[in-house]
């Protein structure tokens, strides 16, 4: 048989796994590159990789490579192959296209388009005849990856990502994908603990993803039968008498694999991802093979018949709104659950917060990094035995504070500590200089300007003055009482410089990997106060959350919303305590619609709407932005919006929501659900604080989208120009 190169992409550090796999059913020269494996290999391997593979995303089969220094360079490059070997003039095609470090083509959709024209124009002077492109599942699909001035050109031969197994319904999304989930298991060693008979459990099943990758991998059940389609199927070459023998070898593996499952089994508390989890077990065909039951964690036990064997899950994270405290609350109960009756189980969990896992108070092996989506997250893996136990003794970030409090009252002056003074009576002289000019109250006044400080201080101005104080987490390689002596001496300077009493400056810890610790809860107090900012007043809270109530960063955005407002409906989703709408409001807008999760900061924007007398059409609503977008898109008389305020969060696992929320693969369906709201003259801002975001511009090549960042940076903040990302979206 023909041997072909092949390339199979997998997510970042899976690289690895894909390579054992690929190994395993017989490829040739198999190297690990980034996000993907490349290897040799005939057709049935081709074909064997797409059935059998648990963690690939996509298969190509390369076809060419060629140099690109023009457009015209890439139309030839393609049209130079015999495009009537792979696909028929009446049949259908789908391009995609990546560009990287190259000049002449950096847009996507452009470089996708010359790749179209050049195979349609072959078809159509050949043969009078042109396919028609198919987006969703065409005939053939081809990808292009230009890097530098190289274009590679490969058939997709799976034609849509193979993580997509066939059994999970369309509508319903997983906090994890289904080749992560098996990655988990595969790392944890689940194939030899099923071959020996043990058993799976998942406590935290959600809709069922790790249970039936579980199931698959025990039962030699190929992740891709359930399947109806594949890029190769519309091939040319493709050889189907060849593709049935594999799907029958594969169907005759799963029928023995079924006759001998170990015990799998789910729980969960909420009753429709239960439901769900149920459907997508009876979708793939494991009815009466896999056990779920709404069962809280508290109530999470074994029973005596089942073999001790693997807990995994992928428990929430706490990203969002208040739920670090109780999500280290449910790690703490679910170490104490495991503790009491599950000694002698393994268990393997992933989290993307590392210290969450020393609430379980259980010892684990290294930590292995995965991604889920564009979270970099730790695989932990650990055995229920009482040598691995300990009492968690890890200090919560109110202790730290008290301790660094305690030290300021007899912290000595050193020069180090002198140093950072100065920087700060400097930045004083011109930031506030510039504040007091552009009638600014609250504002950034050092932001990390000198290492051995890594603070930002933040100053609001009100009946009196406040000000905030954050620390950035340390590196690893600070000693941490150098650390906290840095800090000690810090806040004994702030107040001295601003001539304040020590009681107005608040000091709070902000851990780095956090994506959303705004929303963390710190404290009960309760105490209010109310600063001015454009005209319009807002309540701040300097003890009880990390941050304040107003995002500084966003004060340009705020006004730039406050100055288009006037006679115009507004809507603000992930509105936090509605700042946004509160200008909207104030510069005039006829209604608004502000959206929000939570009851907390949905009272706070209510409380700053009454503090700046603002009545009339102006409604609050408590729901999850991602659900109520898309249900008021899809409605019969969508309401319609002249200006859309969204700045969601990087990510969210919260048990408030019914599914994960990753900025970086969901913004596209939340950008189209919000510009479905937008009338035909409105305008769309969207930001994002993810640092790493990448706006796929090619899948939104319909709308005019205009990069403002750099304007929405403020002065204050010009030192961190990413400290969030801003477009402007219309029709």
């Amino acid at each position: 048989m023909t041997q072909y190169p092949l390339f199979a992409t997998t997510p970042k550090a899976m690289e690895g796994i894909l390579a054992n796999e690929i190994k395993a059913l017989g490829g040739q020269n198999v190297r690990e590159k980034m996000a993907g494996v490349s290897f040799d290999g005939d057709l049935a391997l081709a074909y064997r990789v797409c059935l059998w593979s648990r963690t690939a995303n996509r298969v190509f089969l390369p076809l060419s490579s060629f140099e690109v220094k023009s457009q015209q360079d890439l139309y030839d490059g393609v049209k130079k192959i015999n495009w009537f070997e792979h696909i028929k003039p009446d049949d259908s095609l789908a391009v995609s296209f990546s560009s990287k470090n190259n000049p002449a083509i950096n847009n996507t959709h452009f470089g996708a388009l010359k790749v179209k024209d050049a195979i349609v124009d072959q078809m159509r002077a050949k043969f009078n005849k042109r396919p028609n492109i198919d987006t969703d599942r065409p005939s053939i699909r081809v990808n292009v990856y230009l890097h530098n001035e190289t274009a590679q050109l490969s058939l997709d031969l799976s034609g849509e990502s193979l993580h997509r197994r066939g059994y999970r319904d369309v509508n319903i999304a997983a906090p994890i994908k289904e080749n992560l989930a098996a990655a988990i298991l595969l790392r944890a060693g689940w194939p030899k603990i099923a071959e020996q008979g043990g058993s799976l459990l998942d406590p935290m099943c959600g809709s069922g993803t790790m249970l039936l990758e579980g199931a698959m991998i025990a039962a030699d059940y190929a992740p891709g039968l359930q399947r109806d389609y594949f890029g190769f199927l519309g091939w040319k070459k493709h050889d189907a008498a060849l593709w049935q023998s594999l799907l029958d070898e594969a169907k005759q593996r799963r029928d023995i694999g079924l006759s001998k499952m170990p015990v799998i089994v789910g729980f969960d508390q909420d009753r429709r991802t239960v439901v769900a989890a149920l459907q997508h077990v009876e979708n793939a065909g494991l009815a009466g093979k896999i056990h779920i039951e709404r069962r809280d964690i508290a109530d999470a036990t074994a029973a005596e018949s089942w073999p001790k064997g693997l807990i995994a899950c992928n428990p929430p994270y706490g990203e969002r709104l208040g739920d670090e405290a109780e999500t280290s609350e449910l790690y703490r109960r679910f170490g104490e659950v495991l503790k009491q009756r599950f000694v002698g189980w393994q268990v393997a969990m992933i989290i993307s917060n590392p210290e969450l896992g020393f609430r379980l108070g259980v010892r684990s092996q290294k930590p292995i990094t995965l991604f889920n989506g564009a979270l970099e997250c730790k695989l932990l893996r650990f055995n229920i035995e009482e040598q691995t136990f300990f009492e968690p003794k890890a200090k919560s970030q109110q202790e730290r504070i008290a301790q660094i409090s305690r030290r300021t009252e007899t912290e000595q002056p050193d020069n180090q500590a002198e140093m950072f003074a100065n920087r700060l009576r400097k930045n004083l002289k011109k930031i506030g200089k510039w504040a007091k000019q552009n009638h600014i109250s609250c504002y950034r006044l050092y932001d990390a300007d000198l290492p051995e400080y890594a603070v930002a201080v933040d100053v609001y101005q009100g009946e009196q003055t406040w000000v905030n104080v954050q620390e950035y987490e340390s590196p690893k390689t600070i000693d941490p009482a150098k650390a906290n002596q840095r800090l000690a001496g810090a806040m004994v300077e702030i107040p001295k410089v601003l001539n304040i009493p020590k009681e107005q400056v608040f000091l709070k810890i902000r851990r780095k990997q956090k994506s959303t610790d705004q929303y963390e809860k710190q404290g009960e107090s309760g105490r209010f106060h109310v600063v001015e900012e454009g005209g319009c007043k807002f309540w701040v809270n300097f003890e009880d959350y990390l941050d304040t109530g107003l995002f500084l960063d966003h004060r340009p955005i705020r006004l730039l919303i406050q100055k288009q407002a006037k006679g115009r409906r507004f809507l603000n989703l992930f509105a936090y305590t509605g700042s946004a709408s509160v200008h909207a409001a104030v510069g005039g807008a006829v209604s608004s619609v502000t959206v929000d999760m939570s009851n907390t900061y949905l009272d706070w924007a209510k409380r700053n709407f009454d503090l700046n007398g603002i009545q009339g059409d102006h409604k609050l609503v408590r729901a999850n932005c991602v659900e109520w977008l898309a249900e008021q898109a899809a409605a019969k008389d969508k309401p319609q919006f002249d200006l859309i305020f969204l700045d969601p969060p990087t990510f969210s696992n919260s048990k408030k929501m019914d599914e994960a929320f990753d900025i970086q693969n969901d913004h596209l369906h939340l950008l189209r659900s919000a510009v479905a709201l937008l009338a035909a003259d409105g305008v769309l801002y969207f930001s994002t604080n993810f640092r790493r975001f990448k706006l796929d511009r090619q899948a939104l090549a319909d709308l005019q989208i205009e990069d403002i960042s750099a304007q929405t940076i403020p002065e204050d903040f010009a030192r961190d120009q990413k400290i969030h990302y801003c477009w402007r979206i219309t029709r």
